[in-house]
Parts: C-alpha cells; sequence; structure tokens
C-alpha cells in the first residue's frame, strides 16, 4: 500500500508540476476547467430552480439582428439595440410563451408578428400570443430589445474587441431565448460593426456587405445551436488566416477552419495540425460534421483556456497550444453536433473531450501515449476526489454551481477515465463502433443527447446490458478499494493451483462490477494473462497449471484505472466449512466462545487472531489467521463453522 501511495503522490506531483508550465504542457481540459470555474456567465436567478420558466413549445430558429457599431469606440460601451425573431412549433396548447431574458441586462421594447403584448419582470419575458395555438402549429414572435451598457459576463467589450461567452446560461443576458441546453435551434444572425472590425458568428458566413463606414455582417448556422454555445467574436484589426480541410467522403470539396488571431500572434503551430486532427477526430467518430470551424483569440478579459463556442472556439490570448486545441475541437463533435441534454448529463461533453484530447495523444504515441494521459488523470481524480458523482440527476432541473458542474477531478479527470474504462470493458472493436454509432446517430446529430441514450447505443452494438456500468460509474460516487488475496498450491507431480479471491471493502460506493485481468508468472519466465467477470464480491477463482507459478499480479495493465488495490498472498477459505477445535485453540487472545449455544453464532473480535483447527475433511489447517469480522458458529458440540476470510500462516 505505502508503494501505491507513493506512486500515486509522485504521477500528482509530476501532474501539477506540468500544470506550472507553459501552456502547450497543460492539459487542455484542465485549462477549460479553469476557463469555467473563473467564469462570470453563470446567472444565479429566480428561475435557475426547477426549470420554472413553462417550456411548452420548441424553438426552431433565432434570428438575430444587432446594431453593435458604437462597442467599438472608447470608451467602449456595452450597450446596443437588436431585434430577434423567434420561431417555434407549439407542443401544447398555449396563449403566451415566457423566456428566459435578464431584466439587469436588457431592455425590451416591443413585440411584433404573433406577439401582441408582453411583461418582463423576475427575469422572465412572458409574450402573450395573437390567439391560442394548439400543438404542431408553427408561430413567430418578433422582440424588439436594448441590451444596456452593464458588466454582465456575457457581453464583453473593451479595446476595440467585443465577445460573449454564455455557458451555462449566459445567453440569456444578451438575447430573449429559452436558455436550456436541451431545445437547440438555427441560428440567423446579422451585425453591424465598424468596417474595420472583423466580426465572426456561427455556422458560415452569407455575406459581408458595406454600408458607408459599416460592415453589414450575415453568418448563419443550417445546424441547430444551443444558446449557450451561439457566439459572437469581432476585433478591429483582427487578423484571419483561413485553412481548407478536405473532405474524407469527398477530397474534391473542403471545409473553411478559420483563425482569428490578435496581433503579434502566431498560430502556424495550430494551422499545422488541424488537419490530421480533423482527419483523426472523423475517422474515429465520424467526418466533420459542420460548414465550418474556427478558433479566436481573445482579449485578457478571457483569461483561462478555451470555450467550445459550435463551429468557432473561443481561446485566451495567444492560446495556441496542441493540449487545448485537440480538447476544445474534440468538442465540436461531444458537446456541439451532439449536446448534452441537461446538466445532469455534462458528461456528454466534458469526459468525452478530455478522453477525446488524450486519444488524439495515441495518433503519434500510441496506446502508451494515450495511456499516460488517462493515468495522470486518475491520479488527479483519486488525489482530489470531492465524493459526489459524475452525473446528479438533480442538476437536470437546478442548475449546480460552476465549481460542482465543472470539478476537474469528476466531470473532466474521472469523466476520462471511465470513458477509458467503457473502452477495456468493451474492447476497441465494440467500443469504436459505440463511438461512431452515437456520433452518426440521426436522431442524436445537432441536438441534445442524455447518458441514457449513449447507454442504449451502447446495449445496441453490444447486445448486451451495460446498465450496470453506467448506474455504478457515472451515478454512484467513488470507486472500489480492493483488498485482494492468491495463494499457489502444489499438487505434486509438478502440477500447481493458482487461488485468486477478489474482494472490495469500500464502504463509500457499492460494489463495482468489472471484468479484471490477471498475470501470473512461472517459474520457466512465461506469463499468462487471464481476464474473468468480477460480479460479485468475495469470488473466487481457481486455474491448474503443468508447471510452477512463482508471482501473481492483478490488473497488470491498470485498466481499472480508478480504484485503490492490495494484493495479499496466503491461503483463504470465505465458504463456510466446518472443523474442529483443539484444546489451547486462542493461542494469541484472550477471548473464548465459551458458553455459546449450538448453532447460534459470535462475531470473532479483533484480539483472537490465531486458531489451530481440523477441517472436516481431516486435514490440520494448522495456526490460523483470522481476519476481524468473521463469525464463529458452533453448531455441534465443539464443531464449528466459520463465515469470513481465514489465511494460513
Amino acid at each position: 500500500m505505502r508503494k501505491i501511495l507513493l506512486t500515486l503522490l509522485i504521477s500528482t506531483t509530476v501532474w501539477h508540476l506540468c500544470l506550472a508550465q507553459d501552456q502547450p504542457v497543460q492539459k487542455g481540459a484542465y485549462s477549460c476547467h479553469l476557463k469555467k470555474i473563473s467564469s462570470e456567465s453563470v446567472p444565479y436567478l429566480p428561475d435557475n430552480s426547477a426549470y420554472s420558466v413553462p417550456h411548452a413549445f420548441d424553438v426552431l430558429k433565432y434570428t438575430l439582428n444587432l446594431n453593435l457599431y458604437q462597442c467599438y469606440f472608447s470608451p467602449y460601451p456595452k450597450n446596443f439595440s437588436a431585434s430577434n425573431i423567434i420561431r417555434f412549433r407549439v407542443d401544447s396548447t398555449l396563449s403566451t410563451i415566457k423566456l428566459n431574458a435578464v431584466n439587469t441586462s436588457m431592455f425590451v421594447d416591443s413585440v411584433r408578428m404573433a406577439g401582441v403584448s408582453y411583461t418582463h419582470s423576475g427575469n422572465i419575458l412572458t409574450v402573450t400570443l395573437d390567439r391560442t395555438y394548439i400543438p404542431g402549429e408553427i408561430a413567430e414572435v418578433k422582440i424588439y430589445y436594448r441590451h444596456k451598457n452593464v458588466a454582465d459576463g456575457a457581453i464583453y467589450a473593451t479595446g476595440g474587441m467585443l465577445f460573449t461567452d454564455c455557458e451555462p446560461e449566459g445567453a440569456r443576458k444578451w438575447f430573449p431565448c429559452w436558455d436550456k441546453p436541451s431545445d437547440k435551434a438555427l441560428l440567423d444572425l446579422t451585425a453591424r460593426v465598424p468596417s474595420s472590425v472583423k466580426f465572426a458568428s456561427n455556422g458560415a458566413l452569407i455575406d459581408s456587405v458595406f454600408s458607408g463606414d459599416t460592415l453589414i455582417y450575415h453568418w448563419e448556422s443550417i445546424h441547430n445551436v444551443a444558446t449557450y454555445l451561439v457566439v459572437m467574436t469581432s476585433r478591429v484589426n483582427y487578423n484571419l488566416d483561413i485553412v481548407y480541410w478536405p473532405k474524407l467522403s469527398n477530397p474534391n470539396d473542403s471545409v473553411p477552419i478559420r483563425f482569428y488571431y490578435n496581433p503579434g500572434e502566431n498560430p502556424s503551430s495550430t494551422k499545422a495540425i488541424i488537419k490530421p486532427m480533423t482527419d483523426w477526430f472523423s475517422q474515429h467518430f465520424c467526418e466533420h460534421p459542420f460548414q465550418k470551424n474556427g478558433f479566436a483569440t481573445l482579449n485578457s478579459q478571457f483569461s483561462w483556456g478555451g470555450m467550445e463556442n459550435q463551429t468557432l472556439t473561443s481561446l485566451c490570448t495567444n492560446c495556441w497550444g496542441e493540449w487545448l486545441i485537440a480538447h476544445e475541437y474534440a468538442h465540436q463533435w461531444f458537446g456541439d453536433m451532439i449536446t448534452c441534454d441537461t446538466w445532469a448529463d455534462i458528461w456528454m461533453n466534458e469526459g468525452f473531450a478530455t478522453w477525446s484530447e488524450n486519444f488524439w495523444w495515441e495518433r503519434t504515441g500510441g496506446y502508451a501515449a494515450y495511456k499516460a494521459q488517462i493515468n495522470s488523470d486518475a491520479a488527479n481524480y483519486l488525489a482530489n476526489n470531492p465524493g459526489w458523482p459524475i452525473s446528479n440527476p438533480s442538476w437536470a432541473t437546478t442548475t449546480p454551481s460552476v465549481n460542482t458542474l465543472f470539478n476537474y477531478a469528476i466531470t473532466y479527470a474521472k469523466g476520462a477515465c471511465v470513458l477509458h474504462m467503457l473502452r477495456y470493458t468493451l474492447g476497441d472493436v465494440l467500443f469504436f463502433a459505440a463511438l461512431q454509432a452515437y456520433a452518426n446517430d440521426d436522431n442524436l446529430r445537432f441536438h441534445s443527447a442524455s447518458i441514457a441514450d449513449f447507454k442504449d447505443i451502447v446495449n445496441n452494438i453490444t447486445e448486451e446490458d451495460y446498465s450496470w456500468f453506467f448506474t455504478q460509474w457515472i451515478f454512484a460516487p467513488n470507486h472500489p478499494l480492493y483488498a485482494n488475496q492468491y495463494y499457489f498450491e502444489n499438487l505434486g507431480s509438478n502440477n500447481w493451483d493458482v487461488h485468486f479471491m477478489t474482494r472490495q471493502t469500500q464502504t463509500n460506493a457499492p460494489f463495482f462490477q468489472m471484468p479484471i485481468i490477471v498475470k501470473i508468472h512461472f517459474q520457466d519466465n512465461s506469463d499468462s494473462l487471464i481476464r474473468v467477470m468480477n460480479d460479485h464480491n468475495y469470488q473466487e477463482y481457481s486455474w491448474t497449471f503443468p508447471k510452477q507459478p512463482v508471482s501473481f499480479t492483478f490488473d497488470p495493465g491498470n485498466e481499472i484505472v480508478l480504484k485503490q488495490a492490495s494484493l495479499t498472498q496466503g491461503v483463504f477459505y470465505t465458504k463456510t466449512w466446518t472443523g474442529s477445535i483443539t484444546d489451547d485453540w486462542n493461542l494469541a487472545g484472550n477471548w473464548a466462545p465459551t458458553g455459546i449455544p449450538v448453532n447460534e453464532s459470535v462475531k470473532i473480535p479483533a484480539s483472537a487472531v490465531r486458531m489451530p483447527v481440523v477441517r472436516d475433511d481431516g486435514m490440520s489447517c494448522g495456526p490460523m489467521l483470522i481476519e476481524d469480522g468473521a463469525v464463529l458458529s458452533i453448531t455441534d458440540g465443539f464443531n464449528l463453522s466459520v463465515q469470513g476470510t481465514v489465511i494460513r500462516q
């Protein structure tokens, strides 16, 4: 155990030393975590509990038109005028709709089209419709509003740069919307800016039109976007480079990948790897799904890591490191193309992106390079585990704090390790088939997915029920503590039995069912790897070999990375058996089972540690060590049975 603790200490120390270095050697997942827990974008608002905004409609499209012209000139105000057309399908009979719109950030002027009147209080915009709509009907409401000149953690404007930052629920601060990740919608965004400004948003650039000293940008996403992934990024004298990625399915077609960067920065390293990285993720997940993609460095107001806005990732100043790019780019598949259905499903975003960042290193360094990163995440989790599960059902209705939602040890590190252990459990063929089936599912692509949706795909691909895996690793806290035992038995004629018992001792988590691998090393310098399913506690295994075993290893590849484990050698009997007591059976303790009625039991205390017994087959077992907690039963005269672990000395 001391050796294990020392290894964990060394691993954790090395990991933290890495974090202290420059950006290229800091894990992208950790940078992402730092950004999100330091973000001011979380709105702690009255409607933030239990989905109190009734949602009886499905938003189909947001059409935003914003006049941002004055925001790029000193003193760089944050106020602007705008309109928003919300197109929605009615799910149940309604005559009003309720939207998220933060009162301290925006002022509503009027409503039009199907909207005839409104009230705006308590951060809820209630729009009265022109009639009662029935399920299946489609309507449009146009809202004229103004953003106030306030620093609200969603709109940032300073020094000629304007950008947004919305996760988890900051979009409601700059446009009226239904601000939960389960309702994704198309986006059409037009912005008026000075002619010296480069302005970027989601989807593809439809056109940019000069009108005097004004440039009107028109961006449109033909794929659904979650509100927290809607983005505006712009700057006076922004640099812009474009790399074209040829599609795997059609090399004559390509996807533009745009690089916006500040004067003095050099994104050439990222430009050099973006094509092979797109190839790698496309080959193993699905082909790059969007019209375009891009990265944009911001200013000191965005001080940590990155934010995976759909098709346009925000990065901190000069943050072009490969680790961060790999993490944020993986989000375009897991988080953007398929978005967590609720915040209880955040593993579908951050766990998958952290695993994918690690998986990127497998491309050049092989499995060992990938596994080193998984081991690093496991060490961080084991050193910093706060003791809650990856997914808490209450988060679906009550958005937790960013320190909980984006806790590194749980959401990122443990999340990636669980995906690795699913890979180990299924094997590569089934694991990657499940990932590809998930990424290519027509019901999930460009929509939202729950953990249950992914579990169902795993079950369909494997034709087995893996509910147990998700229950224990995702919805239960903590991890297994193994106290395993083994011994070798000489059968004669150079035949040997290898006996193994796996035991879990944790009290703060359920039993963890897992396939386990053991390695047996023999006197002739050969090895045998054996894989078995461990589906209950105190499970015993026995194997016979025509050669002498000399050493035994549990989980030699450390594939069950989220665990603490010890392994001891000695004979064990865990099933009830009958024997007889000798005259001085309690050699080391002062306790004796005097006066125990026949067929009743007594728990053996820790002081009773040695006991000569004879098994019911007549074979003398010699002095025994009996673990504290074993149960002794007098069955007939001096006969006894022991239930627990007994190790021969």
